[in-house]
């Protein structure tokens, strides 16, 4: 496994896992903001983020994009999930920039409870507007 910086050929790969990982972790959200997120992915926030790619033989297997010291977006191919690679990205990133921070849903049953045992903190639960969906605000020790 190796952790390197995005390229824009990668960009229909992430889009592919994102959604597949979007799916499962993500099943309350309307199919209208997933279709609208899904095109942000391309146009905005693939391309403005600091993205790095988790990839096996060339293959990649998952992402984590930085915003700051944030957490925009962190997905892995399904397939994947619960071995150690979404630490591996997190991990990577903290090395980078100290400690983060992060918005998730709270109905996310992939990502919260993952958020939760690598340590982050929740600071702020809110209404999303553009979702309707409810959401954390989370941090780690020091961020």
């Amino acid at each position: 496994m190796t952790i390197r910086k995005y390229r824009t050929s990668d960009t229909d790969a992430l889009i592919a896992i994102w959604r597949r990982a979007n799916a499962l972790a993500h099943p309350f959200l309307a199919p209208e903001f997933v279709a609208r997120v899904a095109a942000d992915m391309r146009a905005i926030y693939l391309p403005n983020a600091e993205t790095w790619v988790l990839e096996e033989d060339g293959d990649p297997l998952g992402f984590i994009a930085l915003i700051g010291t944030e957490i925009g977006g962190l997905f892995l191919d399904p397939g994947h999930v619960g071995k150690g690679f979404g630490r591996s990205l997190v991990d990577h990133a903290v090395r980078l920039k100290g400690p983060l921070r992060v918005e998730v849903f709270r109905d996310n049953a992939v990502g919260r409870p993952f958020y939760e045992r690598y340590g982050f903190l929740l600071d702020e639960e809110y209404l999303h507007d553009p979702s309707g969906a409810m959401a954390w605000k989370m941090a780690m020790p020091a961020a």
